[in-house]
């Protein structure tokens, strides 16, 4: 998995410090348009769906819920203006940091796994609030995003889900082949 996400980083890295704007769009087309627009948001937020998945439990609603309760905050972080160093940066670790949990297996607690996607969660929700058009329903435009968010987490987690379906059934079959 950790191959998986390497060569996806490699191939997409032009488009990994894409925050040059989104354009001429408003409101909920702006806010959901975001995420979706860049390769660097996708990874990470795929990341913290497969990375539920593969913690499994409460983690399924916790950790994605936690990244976007930060992201809310660190939107208005960036709406306010407050100065959060390293913003691109921090996007770009979040994908390399949830890539490599779900590489290695990490599984941690549910408050350290929330604390750590929150924290990245931060950079992202930055983003957005950098980026909101000024001319734009700031209401809309964070329903768009949490929106398109939460719809980039659940397809993580649904692919973590079946990957975890898929291997045991491999695993299954191999303990059923050995015992003929």
């Amino acid at each position: 998995m950790l191959k998986f996400f390497l060569i996806v980083f490699m191939i997409a890295q032009a488009s990994l410090f894409g925050h040059t704007g989104v354009g001429s769009i408003l409101g909920f087309e702006a806010g959901f348009s975001h995420p979706i627009g860049g390769a660097d948001h996708i990874l990470a937020m795929v990341a913290v769906g497969l990375w539920a998945a593969q913690m499994g439990g409460r983690s399924l609603w916790a950790v994605p819920l936690s990244f976007v309760v930060m992201m809310v905050v660190g939107t208005f972080l960036g709406i306010q203006g407050v100065h959060v160093p390293f913003i691109e940066e921090g996007i770009l670790a979040s994908v390399l940091v949830l890539g490599a949990m779900i590489g290695f297996g990490v599984k941690m607690p549910i408050v350290f796994s929330s604390v750590l996607v929150g924290v990245l969660a931060i950079f992202h929700g930055t983003a957005h609030g950098i980026e909101m058009p000024l001319n734009t329903s700031g209401v809309e435009y964070g329903i768009g995003f949490v929106l398109a968010t939460g719809m980039i987490h659940i397809s993580g987690i649904v692919i973590g889900l079946i990957r975890a379906k898929i291997m045991k059934f491999k695993v299954s079959s191999m303990v059923k082949r050995t015992n003929v």
